[in-house]
């Protein structure tokens, strides 16, 4: 009895320290490619979320060039750079011109600030503080600064930050593009490789969690942050012909309150007043960019009802929960990551009641005589 118990301890011991070492083995593999892949892994997930929000008028394209791939990849590529690309750049440039403008502004006390007109004063609760603040800031601007100086310095500097961030932005998405494109190029192959790591995680319901993880991204991407770029672009190239002040940063305002759900009437509301208010267009300039503003702001209502949850197995709000609460916690990439995984996570929620439902009609059935 003795010899067989330490048989089976030896057994054991050596199982053990085998699985031991690889498993350790496995570890130090992962920590270095993840170290290896650090600097690549956020240009690369917004190259596989472009690629899979593009992908269907990718083989639309290809069908129409003979099944082209490559050819159809960079034909799609260089039109989204020549469509979005160029004024996403020309909004940047603007944002980050302002931005650098007003710096040198203040720091040469050449900041102008206008009078508030006498209306101010009647705004409810805040009107006369609102005033008085604007009128000591008109009337001695290099005093009001001076009084914000014990903050100003930190706030400069996060703007200034903010400002150089957004060109960084600009050069991730165009770089995103291209990746995006030579991933379409190798779309099909690289479908099957996705799928065989779905079913080796999933088994049998591998292909079903793969199709419903596209079909949750291109709706994220269409839905929310298609919507809310194109919306950003359109008020900001309104803005710019308008010759709206800061036309880029109002533009990025739009963006990041589309994404957050919030109406773009916070932003082009106030650009309507002040173009009737202040501006030096005629009537007739007011009045076509007014209508064009209205169109573009309220776009949103019509497009995202369209396209947000289009195509996936999961309601909307789900979706749209999801992608909030994926921002919220992990940035502009949580708005895919929260998506998908809420979406994942309810289909295998609805599956499991479903059986339970239909184990408990099963025992409900009557025998058959």
């Amino acid at each position: 009895m003795s010899t067989d118990t330490g048989v089976i301890r030896k057994i054991l011991s050596h199982d053990g320290l085998d699985l031991l070492i690889r498993f350790g083995l496995i570890v130090v593999l992962v920590v270095l490619c993840d170290r290896i892949m650090g600097p690549f892994w956020s240009i690369l997930i917004w190259a596989l979320i472009l690629a899979i929000a593009l992908y269907p008028l990718h083989q639309r394209l290809a069908r129409r060039m003979g099944g082209r791939d490559g050819r159809a990849a960079t034909v799609l590529v260089l039109g989204l750079v020549l469509i979005l690309g160029i004024p996403a750049a020309g909004l940047t440039t603007s944002f980050v011109n302002g931005v650098f403008e007003v710096r040198d502004r203040v720091e040469n006390d050449a900041l102008a600030i206008p009078p508030p007109e006498e209306s101010v004063a009647d705004w409810p609760v805040v009107g006369e503080r609102v005033y008085a603040s604007w009128q000591f800031a008109a009337t001695d601007t290099a005093g009001f600064i001076e009084s914000l100086q014990p903050h100003f310095g930190e706030v400069a500097r996060k703007i200034v930050a903010g400002a150089r961030s957004a060109v960084g932005a600009a050069f991730l998405f165009l770089g995103a593009l291209i990746i995006a494109g030579i991933m379409m190029g190798y779309g099909k192959s690289g479908h099957n490789a996705m799928e065989r790591i779905f079913v080796r995680l999933a088994g049998d319901n591998g292909p079903g969690i793969l199709t419903l993880c596209i079909a949750t991204v291109r709706s994220v991407a269409v839905g929310v942050l298609g919507v809310a770029f194109i919306q950003s672009v359109l008020l900001g190239v309104g803005f710019m012909f308008a010759g709206v002040p800061a036309a880029g940063l109002l533009a990025i305002i739009t963006l990041l309150l589309g994404i957050l759900q919030i109406p773009a009437a916070v932003v082009f509301l106030p650009v309507v007043a002040w173009m009737w208010m202040g501006s030096d267009n005629s009537v007739v300039v007011n009045v076509v960019f007014t209508v064009y503003l209205f169109i573009a702001g309220l776009s949103d209502n019509v497009l995202k009802p369209l396209l947000l949850g289009r195509g996936v197995d999961a309601p909307m709000p789900v979706i749209l929960m999801g992608a909030l609460g994926g921002m919220f916690t992990a940035g502009f990439i949580g708005l895919f990551i929260g998506a998908v995984g809420l979406a994942v996570g309810y289909q295998l929620f609805m599956a499991w009641v479903d059986r339970g439902l239909a184990r408990r009609d099963l025992e409900k059935t009557p025998p058959a005589p």
